[in-house]
């Protein structure tokens, strides 16, 4: 089965399970149904791409863990969702990435607008531009009003690489040494977690160490704001080349939401209209670090030492002497 093929099957899954009468908006607040999970932050939109189901390097369990404590008025998918290059070259779809599926495909039910923008990776998708799958619209490119006025253009941003559009035989050739080098880190990390040290990723150094690199990041960020300014726009929302970041070039507000390969980033806008870069492994450390402050007192006390002081027992009356 090749990418489009996996998509359709997605979509008529998706049409089966669909309810009748999709939810609102202001029914978000009724019970969960059960498995739903429970939401411990809400954005008003949130941007995720280059998750690249169909790899072994996709951390989809994490991305669940996301998608599971997080709720959005607009979900944008801004391309590289399913790779569709890696799943020509051998298929592996495991449980959780079509778990990652269909949890999306449950709240775009729920009443979340959720947006898919494709990508390079899964390209397959830019024949259905225009249709629904399940209530998730698929469009060549985005428009978002923020709440404070901005309007950001959402792109992959593909388009804007030369290497993908000119030379597509080298793409597939970085592609294959990207995973090679997704493969060797995580025998390295491996290793490291045995001895105790940190994680550590090879593919972000050579990318923050090499100077073609940093050149080829910073050109790609240039083009693609000047493409936003160009159309009259405050700003761009894009992801594909898995650096995160928030910055103005020129006057033209820049945004890459990163990926969910090395970085667990995705981009999110507050209530007010503020814009954010969210580090999901960050936030996955601080939950444990905090669960295991609270479980230590409970931890360190000894097995036998009662939880609470115990009553004593009243003495029995002694006997009556006739």
């Amino acid at each position: 089965m090749n990418a489009a093929g996996l998509l359709r099957q997605l979509a008529d899954e998706a049409h089966a399970a669909a309810p009748t009468a999709p939810e609102r908006s202001d029914q978000r607040n009724s019970p969960r149904i059960e498995g739903d999970g429970d939401t411990s932050h809400r954005w008003r939109a949130i941007w995720i791409s280059d998750i690249h189901l169909g790899t072994p390097g996709c951390q989809a369990k994490h991305l669940l863990d996301f998608l599971k404590h997080t709720e959005s008025d607009a979900l944008y998918l801004v391309g590289d969702i399913v790779d569709g290059w890696a799943l020509k070259r051998r298929w592996f779809w495991p449980q959780a990435h079509n778990d990652v599926v269909q949890k999306v495909l449950r709240k775009a039910r729920k009443g979340t607008r959720v947006i898919f923008v494709p990508g390079n990776h899964d390209e397959a998708a830019r024949q259905f531009v225009g249709l629904h799958f399940g209530g998730i619209e698929v469009a060549e490119e985005a428009i978002h009003h923020t709440a404070d006025g901005k309007r950001l253009w959402i792109t992959h941003g593909d388009l804007f690489d030369g290497v993908v559009q000119c030379a597509r035989w080298l793409a597939y050739v970085g592609d294959w040494l990207y995973e090679f080098t997704l493969k060797l880190n995580r025998i390295l990390n491996n290793a490291r977690a045995k001895l105790g040290m940190p994680y550590w990723s090879v593919s972000k150094y050579l990318k923050h160490k090499v100077k073609r690199a940093v050149n080829y990041v910073t050109d790609f960020e240039r083009a693609v704001a000047f493409e936003a300014r160009h159309r009259g726009l405050d700003g761009v929302v894009c992801g594909h080349i898995h650096a995160a970041e928030i910055r103005e070039i020129d006057g033209t507000l820049y945004c890459n939401d990163g990926d969910w390969v090395e970085s667990l980033t995705a981009l999110v806008e507050h209530a007010d209209g503020r814009l954010e870069i969210i580090d999901w492994g960050q936030v996955m450390r601080e939950r444990e670090s905090a669960l295991n402050a609270a479980l230590q007192p409970a931890l360190s006390r000894p097995a036998n030492m009662p939880t609470q002081p115990q009553p004593q027992a009243e003495p029995s009356p002694e006997p009556v002497q006739a």
